[in-house]
């Protein structure tokens, strides 16, 4: 009933542009030396996740952090892959269910395909800009995030199907699926960063305060 009330878009929506100001002026004023591809990636969680994603960036992607441990690592590293996947996920159900019509399954898959690569071509990007040889970033990528992107999708898809059901793009509550689905993966995924980052399968994103 929550769910399918308008009230509650509105209520995230007022609660994410906060969220979003709050993040841009800390960058401007604080961060402005962090990369970016960072900056990109902070803007898009903070804009999936409203206040979440604030908190993840205050606590794990400032300068003024007191340390790096495992876990503020993984969660700069989940907030990389989600921040690509959730792009990929958004089009995806927009283009299957708004454009296409098309059923639960062709949503499912659709949506998935898009996360993945979304997700896949931020990581290989960012390597073959940094000199790295396109055939080993794509092989890194694969390793790297596949897991990670894996959890997340087949994590948010089923939320989503579970809380939105069949509705259609027009039903409110077709979107407030769409943004608990996109937390929920982040929330799911954070514990795979944590074990890939920790078996050295994934490096993690740099130190916030090494940024120069």
């Amino acid at each position: 009933m929550i769910f399918s009330s308008p009230a509650f878009l509105v209520v995230w929506a007022l609660l994410a542009i906060a969220s979003l100001g709050i993040l841009v002026r800390d960058l401007r004023t604080r961060n402005s030396h962090l990369m970016p591809l960072m900056k990109m990636v902070w803007g898009l969680t903070v804009a999936y996740s409203g206040p979440l994603g604030l908190a993840i960036y205050w606590t794990c992607g400032r300068k003024e952090i007191p340390d790096d441990r495992l876990w503020r690592r993984s969660f700069r590293s989940v907030a990389h892959c989600y921040s690509g996947c959730g792009m990929g996920e958004i089009v995806g159900v927009i283009i299957a269910a708004g454009l296409l019509s098309l059923g639960n399954i062709g949503i499912s898959v659709t949506t998935f395909i898009l996360a993945y690569v979304a997700g896949y071509a931020l990581t290989v990007g960012p390597l073959v800009q940094g000199g790295v040889a396109f055939h080993t970033a794509m092989w890194d990528a694969v390793l790297s995030e596949t897991p990670s992107i894996a959890v997340m999708e087949f994590t948010a898809i089923g939320v989503n199907r579970l809380i939105g059901g069949n509705t259609g793009i027009g039903d409110p509550l077709f979107w407030s699926a769409l943004v608990l689905s996109l937390t929920c993966g982040l929330i799911a995924a954070y514990p795979v960063n944590v074990l890939l980052i920790r078996f050295g399968v994934k490096e993690g994103m740099m130190d916030p305060r090494e940024t120069h």
